[in-house]
């Protein structure tokens, strides 16, 4: 199975001046493309070479994995970005408000998270099997599906997510952030979420524009086999 570099959901200066084309060029097109390229020369004749993206991740280390989970992590951070104004469904709104008192709360627990990951990483907010709404920060290329936990928002705070905009201005660069928040993107996958909880009786996932759908095929292949 050869993995492919993504396509962006919008043009390139499609998200300016928040992020601009040229750091959309070469984060997209050089260190995410990099990481997709890499990955498929890692898993030639291996035994991960037919697996999804989420099985090589719950299933490898060292590069295989570093490659696949920023293969994924770079998936999911392009869908959590839109060029045009959106806003949270009542439904996500209301957990969200319920989890950390208002949406402006929220913003300004992950922005610290965000800012206080030291070095490269991510900041997420994500879901767990109880239904629980929490601010994660993990580092390098590390990522929350590692723990099957369900992702709903990402911001990379790796220096090449924003040093040719911000410079070394993280801070900035999450101000920037928020104008682009695909909270439609978010919204969904909250309200789906019921589908981590089913196993045999649900169908495997044929959404390839869903950015968690074949997350919830690995869990349901895991139902399957349980004993």
């Amino acid at each position: 199975m050869e993995h492919i570099l993504m396509e962006l959901p919008y043009k390139l200066d499609a998200l300016a001046p928040h992020i601009s084309e040229e750091t959309l060029r070469y984060h997209h097109g050089k260190h995410h493309a990099g990481y997709v390229n890499k990955l498929n020369t890692l898993i030639k004749d291996t035994e991960y070479e037919e697996m999804s993206l989420e099985q090589i991740i719950h299933q490898s280390d060292g590069a295989i994995f570093n490659n696949a989970a920023q293969t994924f992590n770079h998936d999911f951070y392009w869908k959590c970005l839109s060029p045009t104004k959106t806003e949270p469904s009542e439904l996500f709104l209301k957990a969200l408000e319920e989890a950390f008192g208002s949406l402006k709360t929220f913003q300004e627990a992950f922005t610290q998270a965000a800012i206080g990951q030291f070095g490269s990483g991510w900041a997420w907010l994500v879901i767990d099997e109880h239904e629980k709404l929490f601010i994660q920060a993990t580092s390098n290329a590390h990522t929350p599906i590692e723990h099957h936990l369900t992702p709903l928002l990402v911001c990379d705070v790796w220096e090449h997510a924003y040093y040719i905009d911000y410079r070394n201005e993280r801070a900035k660069y999450l101000d920037n952030f928020w104008p682009l928040v695909n909270w439609e993107h978010v919204s969904k996958i909250f309200e789906n979420k019921e589908y981590l909880k089913l196993s045999t009786t649900v169908p495997f996932c044929n959404d390839p524009d869903n950015p968690i759908c074949e997350y919830l095929d690995d869990m349901s292949r895991q139902g399957t086999t349980s004993t």
